[in-house]
C-alpha cells in the first residue's frame, strides 16, 4: 500500500516544497492549509510530475477540523507539522498580546492538535515519522522576536518531550530548525505586507536558504531507514554563522 504523508501549511513556501519532495519520494501526499486554491495549484504541479496528492482545507488551530481530517484517512505514515509563522517585530514592551496568542495558537497548539489527532495512525503504520518544523529561534532569542521565539521554543519542547514519551513506540520524532530562509511569504506576512521591510531581512545576503533547501533536508531525514532517527537538524545559509552574525555584501 502506498505510504501517506500529511503536510500542514502546504499552500506555499517550505510546506509546498516539502510536499513536492515527498511526492517525488513515492508518498501520497495530503496537502493541508486554509487556502484551497493554492493547495490545488501545488497538487497540479505534483500530478504533472507523476506524483499523487490530495487537497484538504484545514486550519490547524481548529481542533474538530483536525480530528475530522485524521478520521478521514485510511492511514498516515508521515506527519510534517509545518504550519506556523511569525507576526510583527515589536519589542516585548510594545508587543501585541493578540499577536503573541496567534503565534502560539498556530506554532504550538496547531502542532499539538496535529500530533494528537494523527498519532494513533502513525503508531499503527508500524514505522511512523513526525517532523516538527521549529526554527533557530527555538534556541536563540533576538530583539523584536519575543513572541515568535517563545512559540518556537514551544515547538522544540513538544519535539523533545514527544521523543521521550514515544521511546517504546514505532514512531520517529524529527525536528528541523531552519535559520534564514527566503520564501515568498514568510517575511512579508511577518511585516504585514510591507515588502520593503521584508526585503531588508535578506539585504546583502547572497544566498539565503530557500524553501527547496529545507524540503530537501526534510525528505532526506524522512527517507532514512526506519531505525535511524534524525533528532534535530539545524540549517543555516553559509552566510549566517548565528542569529546576529550574518555576512552581507555591500
Amino acid at each position: 500500500m502506498t505510504r501517506v504523508a500529511v503536510v500542514t501549511g502546504a499552500s506555499s513556501g517550505i510546506g509546498a516544497a516539502t510536499a513536492t519532495r515527498l511526492a517525488e519520494a513515492g508518498y501520497r501526499v495530503v496537502l493541508t492549509a486554509r487556502r484551497v486554491d493554492r493547495l490545488e495549484e501545488v497538487a497540479k504541479q505534483i500530478a504533472a510530475a507523476g506524483g499523487a496528492a490530495d487537497v484538504r482545507q484545514l486550519d490547524v488551530t481548529d481542533r474538530p477540523a483536525v480530528d475530522a481530517l485524521a478520521e478521514s484517512l485510511d492511514r498516515c505514515d508521515v506527519l510534517v507539522a509545518n504550519a506556523g509563522g511569525a507576526i510583527g517585530a515589536d519589542s516585548i514592551a510594545e508587543g501585541s498580546p493578540a499577536d503573541w496568542q496567534a503565534m502560539y495558537d498556530v506554532n504550538v497548539l496547531g502542532t499539538l492538535h496535529s500530533v494528537q489527532a494523527l498519532l494513533p495512525k502513525l503508531i499503527a503504520s508500524g514505522a511512523g515519522t513526525i517532523v516538527l518544523m521549529s526554527s533557530t529561534a527555538a534556541f536563540v532569542a533576538y530583539e523584536g522576536g519575543g513572541g515568535y521565539v517563545a512559540a518556537k521554543h514551544g515547538t522544540h519542547a513538544i519535539a523533545a518531550t514527544l521523543r521521550l514519551e514515544l521511546y517504546d513506540k514505532p514512531v520517529r520524532v524529527i525536528e528541523i530548525a531552519p535559520g534564514m530562509v527566503k520564501t515568498a511569504e514568510f517575511a512579508v506576512n511577518r511585516y504585514r505586507g510591507d515588502a520593503d521591510r521584508a526585503a531588508a531581512v535578506y539585504a546583502g545576503v547572497k544566498e539565503p536558504l530557500t524553501d527547496a533547501d529545507v524540503a530537501d533536508a526534510v525528505a532526506w531525514a524522512v527517507t532514512r531507514p526506519a531505525h535511524v532517527n534524525v533528532d534535530l537538524m539545524v540549517l543555516r545559509p553559509r552566510a549566517q554563522a548565528a542569529q546576529h552574525k550574518v555576512y552581507r555584501e555591500q
